[in-house]
Parts: C-alpha cells; sequence; structure tokens
C-alpha cells in the first residue's frame, strides 16, 4: 500500500475539516498519487456494498447502525460520497500505514454506474442490491445498460449476493454469478398488493428468453411476485420474508417478532428485509436489529420531519417515478389539511430530463385535503403544468424562489410537505429550517 496516498488523504482532509468541508477531495488525491489505492488496503473484517436505484442510503445506514448496536466497529460512507473518489476517501481515511482499515466491518453505499470501478477492487463479502428502476437516463442511461454494467463484474465474484427477491432485474443478477451464493429478500402479498400495475415499470421481460413475464400480484411498480411462462424463470424462494405488513403503523413481523421502523412507504419495507438478511448471514440477534430501528439514522430528505409548535414540515427526496410514486402515496395517506412544496430542478445531478414528472402520480394528492400547491426550481413552470395537466382544482401557484415557496406554504398550512430533487434537497432544507427556526 502506498503511504503517500494515505498520507495525502488524510493531510487533505484534515485541512478541509479546518474550514468546515469534507466531501471525496481527499479520495481524488490519493487516486492521483497511488490510482492503485483501493486494491491494496487490507480489512480485518467483511465488506459490505450496498446498491439499487432507490433506498441504499437508508439501508446502508441501517446495516451499519445494525452492526454497531451489535458492538463492532463499523468503517462507512454515510455523507453520502458514494462514488469512487468519495469511497477512497472514506477507507483512507480510517486505514492504518500499511493500509489496513481500521474496522471489523465496512459498509460502502455504492452508486449504481460505480459498482464496476468498486467491486473487483475491494474483498468484496456481500453485495446487496434493493432495486433498478429507470432513473435519470441522461446520466444513467438506460436501465438494461445499467444492469449490465454490473452483470459484467460479477462472473468472478465469490461473496454473497442480497438480492431483492420480488424484483427480476435484481433476481437476474444471480444468473451471472456462478461462484456467489444468492440470499433473497422480499414481502409477502398484504393488504396493499394489487393484482394490475398502472405505475411505471420496468421489469416486465424474462432477462432468460424474453417473454413477458406474468405477477401473481405486486406491490409497487414491478416490484412483486412474477413468473415466466416460458422458461420458469420466477421469484424465488425468500430467505427473508417480511408479514403482516400495517403502513399506517409502520409494523411488520418476522421471526415471530414485531417490529415498528421509523420510516413510511412500502419501499422501506424493503429496505428493513435487506437489513435483516444481513443479520441472518453475519449471525446478529434480532435484539440488536430492534435496538436498531428505535434509534434508526434518518437521512436528510428521507421523509425528514421538522416541527414547531402546530407547524409540521416533511422533506422528500424524489429523483424518478418509482420513488417519488411511493412518496406520493405517503402523502396521500395523510387525510389532514396540507399544503404540498414541489421543487423540480433540471441541474446535472438532477437530471436535465425531467420528462419522469408525467410517469409520477401526483394526481394522489389532488383532492380537498391539499389545499394548495406551490412549484418552485428551475422548471418551476413545467411542474405547474404537470399539475395543470393533472387537473388540480386547488391553489396552484409558482414561486421559483425555494425559501419564498416554503413561507407561502407555512401561511396556507400547519402541514406541509416539500418534495424536492437532488441540487433543491439541501436548499430546501435550509428553507425550512429558517422558517420555523429550528
Amino acid at each position: 500500500m502506498s503511504k503517500l496516498s494515505i498520507l495525502a488523504a488524510k493531510t487533505s482532509f484534515s485541512l478541509l475539516s479546518l474550514i468546515g468541508r469534507g466531501g471525496s477531495l481527499p479520495g481524488t488525491i490519493a487516486l492521483k498519487v497511488d490510482p492503485q489505492s483501493l486494491n491494496k488496503l487490507k480489512f480485518r473484517g467483511p465488506v459490505i456494498l450496498v446498491t439499487g436505484t432507490n433506498g441504499k442510503t437508508s439501508t446502508a445506514n441501517m446495516i451499519s447502525s445494525l452492526f454497531e448496536k451489535a458492538g463492532k466497529k463499523v468503517v462507512s460512507n454515510r455523507k453520502g460520497d458514494n462514488l469512487k473518489a468519495g469511497i477512497t476517501a472514506a477507507l483512507l481515511q480510517n486505514a492504518k500505514g500499511d493500509g489496513t482499515i481500521d474496522a471489523d466491518v465496512v459498509v460502502l453505499e455504492v452508486d449504481e454506474l460505480n459498482i464496476r470501478h468498486i467491486l473487483p477492487f475491494l474483498p468484496v463479502s456481500m453485495l446487496v442490491v434493493n432495486n433498478f428502476f429507470r432513473d435519470q437516463l441522461d446520466r444513467a442511461r438506460e436501465m438494461e445498460q445499467l444492469i449490465e454494467s454490473i452483470e459484467n463484474v460479477l462472473p468472478e465474484f465469490k461473496g454473497t449476493l442480497v438480492l431483492n427477491g420480488n424484483d427480476p432485474n435484481t433476481v437476474r443478477l444471480a444468473l451471472k454469478a456462478p461462484k456467489a451464493k444468492a440470499l433473497y429478500f422480499g414481502l409477502d402479498k398484504n393488504q396493499y398488493s394489487f393484482q394490475e400495475s398502472k405505475e411505471a415499470s420496468e421489469g416486465k421481460f424474462c432477462p432468460r428468453c424474453n417473454t413477458k413475464l406474468e405477477y401473481d400480484y405486486y406491490q409497487y411498480s414491478h416490484i412483486g411476485r412474477f413468473h415466466c411462462p416460458n422458461c420458469g424463470f420466477e421469484t424465488p424462494k425468500l430467505d427473508v420474508q417480511l408479514d403482516a405488513i400495517d403502513l399506517n403503523r409502520q409494523t411488520f413481523h418476522y421471526g415471530g417478532h414485531k417490529f415498528q421502523g421509523p420510516y413510511e412507504g412500502m419501499y422501506s419495507m424493503y429496505n428493513y428485509a435487506a437489513v435483516l438478511t444481513a443479520a441472518q448471514k453475519y449471525n446478529l440477534p434480532l435484539s440488536a436489529f430492534e435496538k436498531m430501528l428505535k434509534d434508526a439514522p434518518h437521512p436528510a430528505g428521507r421523509n425528514e420531519r421538522f416541527e414547531k409548535g402546530s407547524k409540521e414540515v416533511v422533506l422528500n427526496l424524489v429523483k424518478n417515478p418509482t420513488g417519488a410514486n411511493e412518496v406520493m402515496k405517503v402523502i396521500e395517506r395523510d387525510g389532514t389539511r396540507k399544503a404540498v412544496v414541489i421543487v423540480l430542478n433540471d441541474r446535472e445531478q438532477d437530471g436535465t430530463d425531467v420528462s419522469w414528472i408525467y410517469d409520477t402520480q401526483f394526481e394522489k394528492f389532488m383532492n380537498p385535503q391539499t389545499i394548495g400547491v406551490i412549484c418552485s426550481g428551475t422548471r418551476a413552470g413545467d411542474m405547474a403544468l404537470r399539475m395543470y395537466y393533472g387537473n388540480y382544482a386547488g391553489d396552484l401557484s409558482v414561486e421559483p424562489g425555494i425559501e419564498a415557496a416554503v413561507h407561502q406554504a407555512l401561511d396556507k398550512s400547519d402541514t406541509v410537505y416539500v418534495v424536492a430533487t437532488y441540487t433543491a434537497l439541501l436548499p430546501s432544507r435550509k428553507a425550512i429550517k429558517k422558517e420555523l427556526n429550528v
């Protein structure tokens, strides 16, 4: 291991900390010093990668906390720098002089497109894949290309694949990993399952023979129980299955126990199932999982709540139709009078193509309880037009300034939902905290 690259990363990290900054720059510097920095590191415990379109941040953070509750020392990239440079920075900051990572376990959130840059260069014990959905076509390309980029680095992988057994797009990865062990997680049919899906979905055809898949039921989008009528490709036997799902109380059953999670939405249930699969693999007790849920990390903008007096604001990140639809369901279930702020940006990190808003079911909250919708961001006009085409009958306005939009919403209602794309998330969070003075 190049001691110079470690020194460069640690020195730059220290200097950036002095001015209140961090990020991936130390990793970028280290990779310039030694491009092979990653594959020279040494680990004393398992290395777990977490990827997928939706839920990877929450899942990676929960797995990290799970190990911590079990008494393990964890190194992770919890700040969300999930590209190669950010991951390198997180590792080298915790490396000893000989390149050994000072941790019992390493948990890394990895951007889907960066799996091919990380998996072959680290001794990965487990790869967790939550789901694959169409997402930011101008950056991530077509979903088929994205999945193939991961499949291409799986033939020599000898670790454990932890796959969403209800998503044919993740199940197919096992076909390309003959040397790996596969574990599958998912949900049983429940009161929220439905027979036909009208949501945007991508898992329509069998990856083996291209026959259209048939579904016994859907949970959301293309997630559900599926089978190919031609070749037999199907939902595998689930190693971890959650039962008795109650989205109103945020409860579920597993292993004869009832648990209550801190996050809303069906997608959160899948995140819990993924975490439980990791717990099962590494023989961690359910008591550690329960402690983790009670003190779960709450990533910024993932159903993040701000309260002051009678005022409550809920902030959510949206970036693609499937994830946004799950957020719409959360808003729909709130029967109180509310205002909604939608901040739509089209910068590079957001995705410059905003046509996905027409595959998102904003109609779910277009009811008399939603007394006002304020559209903000660089594409505020496009969002307002989408609301118009959805026949929203309430008070609709355009306010490009995020602070002004949040202020207007709080004037209208004590309950406000703010939905924001990537580059709008932190400005929205700051605006909320400023308005509520929290």
